[in-house]
């Protein structure tokens, strides 16, 4: 596996090693001892899956708040996304800071998004599956969000009129 950084503090994509041959490839997605290397979570305990079947589905933005903020790993086995990670840790050198990946089922990228940040993402293919690896299990007390077209992040989000739950338009503004 190879980790960039990112522009946001603690995030990065990883890229998997395809050892590849007439039958397919195979690719090692997850190391303990090469996250725990670079100080990320090396621990998970949750797994999610969200299927979307329409292009320009757009979930999120979602994060829990202490006491169970999660660090995710996030891939795209099948169609793609644009994925987002907003920094919204006050002691973070980019808190207010928000980057974007795009994952497929092709590239195989996946992002380590660290505890703190809010995660999102768009789909640009129909019948697109995103699978979340969570370091932390889901607290529906801590749980909150970002609105998707707040102003105080101005998200570049690829596609126009995007298919939004009502609960995720409706989040209030958030202060920096």
């Amino acid at each position: 596996m190879r980790f960039t950084e990112t522009k946001v503090a603690g995030a990065y994509v990883v890229d998997v090693d395809r050892m590849e041959d007439d039958r397919g490839f195979f690719a090692r997605t997850f190391c303990r001892d090469e996250f725990a290397a670079r100080g990320l979570r090396p621990s998970f305990v949750q797994c999610n899956v969200s299927f979307n079947m329409r292009r320009g589905t757009l979930r999120g933005l979602h994060f829990q708040e202490l006491p169970h903020e999660e660090a995710k790993l996030v891939r795209c086995p099948r169609g793609a996304i644009y994925d987002v990670v907003v920094d919204l840790r006050t002691s973070s050198p980019t808190h207010g800071r928000w980057i974007a990946e795009m994952l497929t089922a092709d590239n195989g990228k996946m992002l380590y998004i660290p505890e703190g940040c809010a995660h999102g993402f768009q789909t640009l293919e129909d019948n697109s599956e995103v699978f979340y690896q969570m370091s932390e299990a889901y607290h529906p007390e801590s749980a909150r969000g970002l609105r998707w077209n707040d102003p105080a992040f101005a998200i570049r989000w690829p596609l126009a009129n995007p298919i939004v739950s009502q609960r995720d338009a409706a989040y209030p503004d958030f202060k920096l």
